[in-house]
C-alpha cells in the first residue's frame, strides 16, 4: 500500500512539470510587427517585418526557444513544412528562433537548413531581445509556441513544452479550417 501512495504522492507531485503553459497571442487578435533577421528563404540575409510581408496570407509562425530546440521539435517542424501549403495555397511557415545566442543561430540555421531541407518553411532569428517581440505574447516555459495567422488576424495559438511531428496535425487542420472561412 505505502507503494501505491508513493506513487500517487509522485504523480501528483509531478503534474504541475507537464502543465499547459499559455503562449502566443489570442484568436481574433492583429498580428503586430514581427521584425526578424531571415536566416534563409526568400528574403535570407535580411531584416523584415514578415508580418508586415506576410499581409493576408496564410502564415504558420513557429516561436522556438533557442534553448530548448530537440530532435522532436526538429520533426515536428519537418511534419509542418511537409504539408503546410497542401490545404492552404501560398501558406508558409517561418521558424523563428527567440533567445539564445543570435550571432551563433544566425550561423546554425543556414547550416541546420542543409539538413532539414525546408521547402515551405523559412528560418530566422528574433534579435531585439531574449524575450520575443511585443505583442506576441510568448512564453518562455514553453518550448515552442505556434501562431497561426490569415489575413492579418490571429486564428489560434499553441504552445508546447514537449512536442513532436504527432502534434503538427492539429496545427495542419487550424490552418485548413482558417483558410476555410
Amino acid at each position: 500500500m505505502n507503494a501505491i501512495r508513493t506513487f500517487v504522492l509522485l504523480l501528483v507531485m509531478a503534474s504541475p512539470a507537464f502543465a499547459d503553459v499559455e503562449s502566443g497571442p489570442k484568436p481574433g487578435e492583429k498580428a503586430t510587427e514581427l521584425k526578424i533577421f531571415a536566416a534563409t528563404g526568400t528574403n535570407e540575409g535580411k531584416d523584415v517585418d514578415v508580418a508586415k510581408l506576410r499581409k493576408d496570407e496564410p502564415t504558420i509562425y513557429l516561436f522556438v526557444n533557442a534553448e530548448k530546440f530537440t530532435r522532436p521539435m526538429a520533426k515536428f517542424l519537418r511534419a509542418i513544412d511537409a504539408k503546410v501549403s497542401d490545404d492552404a495555397d501560398k501558406a508558409i511557415a517561418v521558424a523563428i528562433w527567440v533567445g539564445g545566442d543570435t550571432d551563433k543561430m544566425k550561423e546554425y540555421l543556414p547550416k541546420a537548413q542543409q539538413s532539414l531541407k525546408f521547402v515551405k518553411t523559412d528560418l530566422a532569428v528574433y534579435t531585439e531581445n531574449k524575450t520575443g517581440p511585443n505583442g506576441w505574447g510568448l512564453n518562455n516555459d514553453a518550448h515552442l509556441t505556434v501562431v497561426i495567422v490569415h489575413c492579418g488576424k490571429v486564428v489560434k495559438s499553441f504552445a508546447f513544452v514537449s512536442v513532436d511531428d504527432s502534434d503538427a496535425e492539429a496545427v495542419l487542420e487550424a490552418l485548413k479550417a482558417a483558410v476555410k472561412k
